[in-house]
């Protein structure tokens, strides 16, 4: 083709890249007060990173999920939900149970090294981008969701 002619064709801004539009999604799974819901639901979560291409936070998504669970379930009485959401490039789990006392506030991890329990918060803290849990008291439901998110991108907390 001459270069006169490439000089005509209109040229893409180079300033404008529409992006796509981002994909969300989100899953609940209920289960029930049992301890090896906890192993379920870990196996879930990784299986529906992998499906959605996102085997790259899976490792760091397997321990937050097995804490908050096991909180749930060892904590509490009753049913409790993983819930798993992804949105505009963040991650978010988190759990449910049907009692609205709040979680212990998270100690340090360096303080709980002698510990045998209690540090699951402390690594929830210590492995996310932001933390937290909100009571829930809508539509007659009671109890209580502490959840964690992860940025795309940053896998690479715990070695």
């Amino acid at each position: 083709m001459p270069e006169a002619e490439k000089e005509t064709r209109p040229q893409p801004d180079p300033e404008f890249t529409p992006e796509p539009a981002p994909e969300s999604w989100e899953y609940s799974l209920y289960i029930p007060n049992d301890l090896r819901a906890v192993t379920v639901s870990r196996r879930t979560l990784r299986l529906i990173l992998t499906m959605h291409g996102l085997i790259s936070l899976v490792d760091v998504a397997e321990l937050l999920a097995t804490e908050l669970v096991s909180n749930a379930v060892r904590h509490t009485k009753g049913l409790a939900a993983l819930r798993v959401r992804w949105s505009a490039g963040v991650l978010r789990i988190g759990a449910w149970d049907a009692d609205p006392q709040p979680p212990e506030p998270p100690q340090e991890l360096g303080q709980l090294i002698e510990s045998e329990d209690g540090r699951g918060l402390g690594m929830v803290r210590a492995c996310s981008d932001l933390w937290g849990w909100q009571p829930l008291s809508r539509f007659g439901n009671r109890g209580k969701f502490v959840w964690c998110e992860l940025a795309a991108g940053v896998s690479a907390r715990v070695a």
